[in-house]
């Protein structure tokens, strides 16, 4: 068998060569064409909140797609419902690549059919391909050895190279909220707009210790005061960096909760709690000894 996207093989035809008009409602299954009906609100609900999480997820090489075509044998053209695939094009074709992780929401369709689509997916060469049951609440990785489904533990997270960072399984099934999933996996990858508003945040907190420094050093007559303000800033500007990700993750102290982190003084501890709220699920799992 040939290598993933490629034509080394004369039996199997290029991914991304088409049985099928590209933008049209239909796939090509055992040389059948097939009619693929528009989705109810419960999959068409899902499919946005899994093209969302992909794509927060997915690591910088990688590309994210929602109901692409690919050619998996010389009589199928199928469309998972999304994949993850390379972003350079094939080496020795100069096409794209296959897949690497492909997903199913089974919702109008069957896990029978689902578990047709990923045998042949996972046969031609797509590493991993998951379904998402709506009806069970539960996602299933499909086992290429067992030719069936095995059901995933629903507190855990999807672990992959094509991930940056993995993706929580309770975000697939809408049982906690995709925005705080979305959230971390942008403040883990270091996302550009969010860093630059936490760096301001950061250096407005500084620039107001500072003045309050020179101030107070010009009041007491003190040379330390300049001193003091950056040390103060620097505390700001943490605690404005923490209450930032906390609002980007939805997460909402109370009063006695904000007033114990706007009294904070030490560096460390603030510091810990910066990196504690990507990932806590509350704010008094966050503040917890």
């Amino acid at each position: 068998m040939s290598s993933p996207g490629s034509n080394a093989d004369d039996q199997l035809p290029a991914v991304d060569e088409r049985l099928v008009a590209p933008g049209t409602r239909y796939e090509i299954d055992d040389g059948k064409l097939v009619y693929v009906p528009p989705s109810d609100p419960p999959h068409a609900i899902c499919n946005a909140n899994l093209a969302w999480l992909l794509q927060a997820h997915v690591a910088p090489e990688f590309q994210v797609a929602v109901d692409m075509l690919t050619r998996t044998s010389k009589i199928d053209d199928i469309a998972p419902d999304a994949s993850v695939f390379p972003r350079a094009p094939h080496p020795q074709t100069g096409g794209r690549q296959l897949e690497q992780i492909a997903f199913e929401v089974a919702s109008t369709q069957s896990l029978a059919d689902a578990g047709r689509k990923a045998g042949k997916l996972a046969t031609r060469g797509v590493r991993r391909v998951f379904a998402i049951d709506l009806e069970r609440t539960r996602v299933l990785e499909w086992s290429r050895p067992l030719e069936t489904w095995s059901i995933l533990d629903s507190t855990t997270s999807i672990e992959d190279p094509v991930f940056a960072v993995p993706i929580p399984i309770e975000a697939l099934l809408q049982t906690i909220s995709a925005d705080d999933a979305v959230a971390t996996a942008l403040l883990a990858r270091q996302q550009r707009i969010i860093q630059a508003h936490l760096q301001a945040a950061t250096e407005q907190g500084e620039l107001r210790g500072e003045l309050k420094g020179r101030a107070e050093g010009r009041i007491e007559g003190r040379i330390d005061g300049r001193i003091e303000g950056r040390i103060d800033g620097r505390i700001d500007g943490r605690i404005g960096a923490l209450f930032a990700i906390l609002a980007a993750r939805g997460l909402v102290p109370s009063a006695a909760q904000r007033d114990q982190i706007s009294r904070e003084r030490e560096l460390e501890r603030l510091d810990r709690w910066i990196v504690r709220a990507t990932v806590c699920t509350s704010v008094d799992e966050l503040l917890a000894s």
